[in-house]
């Protein structure tokens, strides 16, 4: 089984969709197209969470990388920390913050032991974080606890009953960050019982092709060309639940619900 040291020194020295820029590390165009290139394949994120809807209220992200999601809840107002396994993460997410001057929280700590007191944040969100740590049940039990009675939380993990899965498979392509010391995909129903202490719970499937710039030669010609423009053709009643992404909105047990509350 993999050590927390053994994810905190790969994603140390792994910078998310590096490859799609040519910026130097840190720099403004390098935010610039870490922020265009993660909503141009992730489209969806700005359909289904209110990134303008938590002003005056606070926001905890897990695995916040480089700041590009933390930055749109910022900008909308919201009170922001963000957290991190790796050091050069939390470096990159403080100077995307300073050089759009936002104020935001930043602090090295493992989604495993939140460093935060029970019922603090009306907003937790970690996506893309759970299927890369050790024990990802003791994560999603910590964002649990650290939301306030009635609060929020996201959580993003990859579905293994996916078109890109299978599509991986089939063309002998590795799928991204696949040499982390943690890589786990889910079922619908694995991720539901991984969410199972929340009061309420919707999962979304989501991610379904776009056009990738990673990919060349003839296989990147097939998928861009000819997979892309098929699958989205398709009904997507048809195909929703392969998407590649599960996206699960999830509430914590609250007054409301007749349950005892901490104050």
């Amino acid at each position: 089984m993999a050590t927390t040291e053994a994810v905190r020194d790969y994603w140390n020295r792994h910078v998310h969709d590096l490859e799609i820029t040519t910026h130097p590390v840190g720099s403004r165009g390098f935010f610039d197209d870490l922020d265009q290139y993660h909503f141009e394949k992730l489209h969806h994120l700005l359909r289904l969470v209110a990134f303008d809807g938590y002003r005056g209220r606070s926001v905890l992200e897990v695995g916040c990388g480089a700041g590009v999601d933390l930055a749109r809840f910022a900008r909308g107002g919201a009170a922001v920390t963000g957290v991190d396994l790796a050091q050069s993460a939390i470096e990159l997410a403080r100077a995307n913050f300073a050089q759009q001057g936002l104020q935001g929280a930043f602090e090295v700590a493992d989604g495993e032991r939140l460093p935060f007191p029970d019922n603090c944040f009306d907003l937790v969100y970690a996506h893309g974080v759970v299927q890369y740590t050790a024990n990802p049940q003791r994560l999603v039990d910590e964002c649990r606890r650290v939301l306030k009675p009635g609060g929020e939380a996201v959580f993003q993990v990859y579905n293994r009953v996916s078109w890109l899965n299978g599509l991986s498979k089939l063309m002998k392509v590795g799928l991204e960050h696949d040499d982390a010391p943690v890589l786990r995909k889910f079922s619908s129903g694995e991720f539901r019982r991984l969410v199972r202490g929340f009061s309420e719970v919707r999962i979304v499937p989501e991610r379904f092709p776009v056009k990738s710039r990673l990919h060349g030669g003839w296989k990147g010609a097939v998928y861009n060309g000819v997979f892309v423009r098929v699958f989205n053709a398709l009904p997507r009643a048809l195909v929703r639940r392969f998407g590649w992404h599960l996206l699960a909105f999830c509430r914590k047990a609250g007054k409301e619900d007749g349950l005892p509350t901490a104050d």
